[in-house]
């Protein structure tokens, strides 16, 4: 028999449901139309986002300001949107924004949290950067104190693999760039954000012991990937515990890994390189010396190979195809922390130059025509741009 309370409930639920079905629907429509509007293949932008330097390429301020508004445009658009939850019962079927008060836009969970991230880098890199009220006030409205907790409040009743280590990490180099901000805007921020930089912090350190093999996927799960992010948090932040537990998590899963085969890669879908975001997690964790003799033997071909030529993206409306533009970025990161830390300045020369080959290859097609790529792909592009080793 029902009572008051359980007749509120069911209508609330339910009118959750209507509410939830018709933004969907209304999304899908939009989002169909825009696919069957623009051409598989996107024009290459003409921004110019980024001046050679050296051996290296740099981002611009038009770049900045063009990949800034990609972040504008998608942190709070809720919709579409992948929640990608375990639903424990009916109270869970919830939107976006009720579930994730502060991460709920840019079609998922970790993609808004590396939003805000290239949001906050930009502030930092271009103090005058155009919008900058717009982003100041994306940021303020995201990250409050209440919104924070939801957040918390939500890992504490999901699956605990979720988000896990892809979201992770991207959660705690949000973390590290506000905490390494000197504006007061960036030490309250990084204030209201702390309960859930902690909550991530434990998560990992909890669970790396527990993690027998990593996981060598090209994509959101890599091992290689989420702990090199968490290890560059540790060591910003000063964090003994943290450190100590990814560098031991890193030699047990990596310390005698040989014969990377590379010339399987890439894989259809990937935005990660398995063997090269494996070479830039040691290139972290190992001596100069300990380094150049297990990248020797990893890779044992790199410093004699021909050109490593970057992928092909054959559809950038596919939001699968489209992670290709996210591994030409990927590589070109990794392939620069590789060479600061490689013997040999004809070896680091070429990897260099393979860099800047990868992020040519896709920087002109970040843009906003395909949101399939558009939600996340400009914060790879600004973390290439902005990472030289």
């Amino acid at each position: 028999m029902f009572t008051d309370c359980n007749v509120g409930k069911e209508l609330k639920i339910n009118k959750n449901r209507e509410l939830s079905l018709s933004k969907n629907l209304i999304a899908a429509v939009v989002l169909s139309v825009s696919i069957a509007n623009a051409a598989a293949t996107q024009e290459p932008d003409t921004v110019k986002m980024y001046a050679e330097r050296a051996d290296v390429l740099v981002l611009t301020s038009e770049g900045a300001a063009h990949f800034a508004r990609l972040a504008i445009d998608c942190i709070h658009r809720e919709y579409p949107n992948k929640l990608n939850q375990v639903l424990q019962s009916d109270e869970f079927l919830l939107s976006p924004t009720a579930l994730h008060p502060a991460f709920y836009g840019c079609f998922d969970w970790h993609s808004s949290v590396h939003g805000h991230w290239m949001l906050v880098k930009l502030l930092k890199a271009f103090p005058e950067i155009g919008d900058r009220e717009k982003i100041v006030a994306g940021l303020a409205t995201s990250l409050t104190v209440e919104n924070i907790a939801g957040e918390v409040a939500y890992f504490d009743n999901e699956s605990g693999s979720w988000e896990r280590t892809y979201g992770w990490a991207w959660l705690l180099q949000l973390a590290m760039e506000l905490n390494t901000w000197s504006d007061p805007l960036g030490q309250k921020l990084g204030n209201n954000l702390e309960p859930l930089t902690q909550l991530i912090r434990d998560k990992y350190i909890e669970f790396l012991p527990r993690q027998e093999y990593p996981i060598r996927t090209g994509v959101h799960p890599n091992t290689a990937f989420g702990l090199s992010f968490a290890l560059d948090y540790a060591r910003s932040a000063g964090d003994e515990d943290l450190i100590s537990s990814v560098t031991s998590a890193a030699r047990r899963y990596y310390a005698n890994d040989k014969d990377c085969p590379l010339s399987w890669e890439p894989s259809g879908e990937d935005f990660l390189s398995p063997c090269f975001e494996e070479a830039a997690l040691m290139a972290r964790v190992l001596s100069s010396a300990e380094y150049g003799d297990w990248l020797s033997e990893f890779l044992p071909g790199l410093s004699g190979r021909g050109p490593l030529s970057p992928a092909n993206v054959s559809d950038r409306s596919d939001p699968k195809i489209v992670h290709l533009d996210g591994l030409n970025l990927s590589r070109a990161w990794n392939l620069q922390v590789i060479a600061s830390r490689t013997v040999g300045a004809a070896t680091a020369a070429r990897l260099r130059a393979w860099a800047k080959d990868h992020l040519k290859a896709s920087l002109p097609y970040v843009a906003s025509v395909h949101y399939e790529g558009s939600h996340w792909l400009g914060s790879f592009a600004v973390y290439a741009l902005t990472r030289s080793g």
